[in-house]
């Protein structure tokens, strides 16, 4: 006789405490969101970490690695390992910044440029599966709220 799968316990662990705990809940959200990113950014040889690194070096703002790590809320050394595989492939480079000659400017190439471009674009597509209950007032809503709380220092 074929088994029936056991039901997901999401819907009975959402009304829990811990599914009402804000703290949890942007953790989970977030691997919900990561999960998706990361898995379209895979073909472009890309992850949500490294795709951030190359993402803000494309801007132009010529973050330093300290800065990097700062802003990413990552360790330096987590940044080094990101920027040499980004450099190693081509897609970024260390220049002097003119800020601080001692410290070292991370600036995307045109290669890199042209692949965060696309990864955008994956990445814009992946975000409709984790966000598909929101419609597009409470996904800007949800996106004020966070940077409320992402850049209250």
């Amino acid at each position: 006789m074929p088994r029936t799968p056991a039901p997901s316990p999401d819907a009975a662990w959402a009304g829990s405490d811990l599914g009402n705990d804000l703290s949890f809940l942007l953790a989970r959200a977030n691997a919900v969101a990561l999960a998706a990113g990361n898995a379209a950014l895979r073909e472009l040889g890309l992850k949500a970490r490294s795709y951030s690194v190359l993402s803000i070096a494309a801007e132009g703002l010529r973050p330093t690695q300290r800065e990097l790590a700062e802003y990413l809320r990552l360790d330096p050394s987590q940044i080094v390992a990101l920027v040499d595989d980004l450099e190693g492939r081509g897609l970024v480079e260390r220049r002097a910044d003119a800020r601080d000659r001692r410290s070292k400017a991370v600036v995307a190439t045109a290669e890199g440029k042209r692949l965060c471009a696309a990864a955008r674009a994956e990445v814009l597509a992946a975000e409709e599966r984790p966000y598909a209950g929101l419609d597009a007032e409470e996904r800007a809503r949800l996106a004020e709220l966070l940077k409320r709380v992402a850049f209250a220092d």
